[in-house]
C-alpha cells in the first residue's frame, strides 16, 4: 500500500510541476517567439513525448528501487544493517532521481528551442530547472513522510552500525526551496526579462534590475538563514546522537552541554538525567556483581529473582586458611587483613581463571562452585585443575599463610534462600560438605590439596595430574571416602 500511495503521489506531483512549466511559458513569463505556432508545437510535442516517458521511466525506477527496501518485510525477517541504510537514504535518492529527470528536461527543452532564439532557450531551461527543483524537493519530503511506518518497523532492532542520513537539515533545505527559492528564482527570471527583453524605457530597466536585485537578497539572506537555522537544530541532535553512541558502548561519564531552554534544550536536559540513571544503575549492579557473583548477578538481571531452588549437579571447591586463630591474636590487625587480601587475590585469579563461581567468603575461606548458576562444561576437568593450581600458588605467592583445598562434586539444591526482604544465592548439599571437610584432610598432606577420586573418573587428561592415597572416613561419615591429591 505505501509503494502505490508513493507511486500515485510523485506522479501526481510530477505532472503538476509539467503543466506550471507549459503555463509559465505560455502564458506567464514573456518568452521571445510566444506567438510562432512552429515553436508552440514542437514544445508541445516534446512535451507530451517525455512527460509520460519520464513518469513511466521514473516510476519504473521507483518501485524497481522500493521492491529492495522491503524484501525483510516480505521474507518476514529483520532487515538487515545494509537494508536499514538504503531505507533512510531513500528520500534523497529520489530527490537526486526527480532532479535528474527534470534536470535532462531541461536540457532537452534548451536543445530545442535553441535554433530559433538563444534567450528562448536559456529561458525555457531555467523555468524548468526551477521547477524541477521544486518537484525534487517535494518528492523528498513526500517520501521521507510515507516512510516513517516503514523506518519504524526496520528500526526495531535499532540503528544502522554506518549511516550517512542528515535529514534534519535536508528538510529544513527541502522547505526553504520550495517556500522561497523558487519563487525568488522566478523573481530574478522575470527581472531579468524586463531588462533583456523590455521596450528599452529607463523605468522597465530600472524595475527589472530591482526584481533580480530583491530576488538574489532573498535567495542569498533566506538561503543563509535556513543554513544557519538548520545547523542550529541539526548540531545539537548530531552531539547527543554521538553521545548516545558513546553510551551504547559502556561510557557512563557523558553528559552534554544544555544549548538553549526550548525543546531542544529540555531533551537534552532529559539526556543527561537519563544518562546519570543509567550511571547510577551500572554502579549498583557492579556492586551487586562484586557482591554476589558476575553469573548470579547476571542471572537475576535476566531472569529476575524469586525465592526457591532446583537440584543442580555440580563441582565444589572450598579452601580454608590453617591456623587463622593464632594469626589473627599474634598479628596487627591490619597484616591480617593485608595477609588475607593477598590470600584472597590469588583465589579469585585462579577460579575465575578456571571459570568457576565463588559462592561465597566465609572470613578466613572461600567456597567456589562449577555448574551453578549456569552450566559449565568439563566442569570436573576445570574445577580439580583450579584446585591443583591454587595449592601450588598459595604456597609460592603467599609463604606466610597455610590453606587446604578441598573438592568434591555430585548434587546439590540451589537458589536464593531468605526472604523477600534480604536473600542470598547459595548451595546446599552433601558435596558442600564433603569439600569442606576435606580441607580438614587436605592440611594432612604435604599438597595441601584433597579431592574426592571420584572425580577423576570424569576429569580428561586432567586426571594424569592427581594419584590416589589410601582411603579416608571424613568426619560425619561411616564410610571410606577415595581421596586423590595432585602429583609431586
Amino acid at each position: 500500500m505505501t509503494r502505490f500511495v508513493i507511486a500515485v503521489l510523485l506522479t501526481v506531483t510530477n505532472v503538476i510541476g509539467a503543466a506550471v512549466v507549459y503555463a509559465l511559458a505560455a502564458w506567464v513569463v514573456p518568452l521571445p517567439g510566444r506567438h510562432d505556432v512552429h515553436i508552440e508545437l514542437l514544445n508541445l510535442a516534446v512535451l507530451g513525448g517525455y512527460v509520460p516517458s519520464a513518469v513511466l521511466v521514473g516510476t519504473w525506477l521507483g518501485l524497481r528501487r522500493y521492491r529492495r527496501l522491503d524484501r525483510w518485510i516480505v521474507e518476514e525477517r529483520p532487515a538487515t544493517d545494509r537494508e536499514k541504510t538504503a531505507l533512510l537514504a531513500a528520500p534523497r535518492w529520489f530527490a537526486w532521481l526527480h532532479l535528474a529527470l527534470w534536470g535532462t528536461a531541461a536540457l532537452v527543452f534548451g536543445a530545442v528551442n535553441a535554433p530559433s532564439h538563444v534567450g528562448r532557450a536559456a529561458l525555457i531551461t531555467w523555468i524548468v530547472f526551477l521547477t524541477g527543483l521544486t518537484v525534487s524537493a517535494l518528492a523528498f519530503l513526500i517520501v521521507e513522510r510515507r516512510l516513517r511506518r516503514v523506518n519504524r518497523a526496520a528500526l526495531v532492532t535499532g540503528l544502522p552500525a554506518r549511516r550517512r542520513s542528515r535529514h534534519v537539515a535536508a528538510r529544513f533545505g527541502m522547505a526553504w526551496l520550495l517556500s522561497t527559492g523558487a519563487s525568488a528564482g522566478g523573481l530574478v527570471v522575470a527581472g531579468l526579462m524586463a531588462v533583456v527583453l523590455g521596450p528599452g524605457a529607463t523605468t522597465h530597466v530600472q524595475l527589472g534590475v530591482t526584481m533580480m536585485a530583491l530576488g538574489a537578497v532573498v535567495i542569498l539572506v533566506g538561503g543563509l538563514t535556513t543554513f544557519l537555522t538548520a545547523q542550529t537544530t541539526a548540531d545539537p541532535i548530531r552531539a547527543m546522537r554521538s553521545a548516545l553512541t558513546a553510551v551504547g558502548k559502556g561510557r557512563f561519564d557523558i553528559q552534554i552541554g544544555i544549548d538553549d531552554a526550548t525543546e531542544i534544550g529540555e531533551l537534552q536536559a532529559g539526556f543527561n538525567d537519563m544518562v546519570a540513571g543509567l550511571r547510577e544503575r551500572e554502579q549498583l549492579r557492579d556492586l551487586f556483581g562484586r557482591h554476589v557473583g558476575v553469573d548470579v548477578a547476571r542471572e537475576a538481571l535476566t531472569t529476575g529473582v524469586r525465592l526457591g531452588g532446583e537440584v543442580r549437579e555440580v563441582t565444589v571447591l572450598f579452601v580454608d586458611v590453617m591456623g587463622s586463630t593464632t594469626m589473627a591474636t599474634e598479628l596487627d590487625p591490619d597484616r591480617v587483613v593485608a595477609l588475607l587480601n593477598r590470600f584472597f587475590d590469588v583465589v579469585i585469579d585462579v577460579i575465575h581463571e578456571h571459570d568457576g563461581w565463588i559462592n561465597k567468603f566465609e572470613g578466613d575461606a572461600a567456597l567456589a562452585i562449577w555448574g551453578a548458576p549456569v552450566a559449565v562444561a568439563e566442569r570436573n576437568t576445570r574445577a580439580l585443575a583450579a584446585a591443583r593450581v591454587l595449592a601450588a600458588r598459595l604456597h609460592a605467592e603467599v609463604p606466610e599463610i597455610a590453606a587446604g583445598v578441598g573438592i568434591s562434586g555430585g548434587p546439590v539444591v540451589c537458589g536464593n534462600v531468605g526472604s523477600a526482604d534480604r536473600y542470598e544465592y547459595t548451595v546446599i548439599g552433601d558435596a558442600v560438605n564433603e569439600a569442606a571437610r576435606l580441607t580438614s584432610v587436605a592440611k594432612e598432606h604435604p599438597e595441601r590439596c584433597v579431592a574426592n577420586a571420584l572425580l577423576l573418573a570424569d576429569a580428561g587428561e586432567e586426571a594424569a595430574h592427581w594419584v590416589e592415597r589410601e582411603p579416608v572416613i571424613v568426619r560425619g561419615r561411616a564410610a571410606e571416602t577415595r581421596i586423590a591429591v595432585p602429583r609431586s
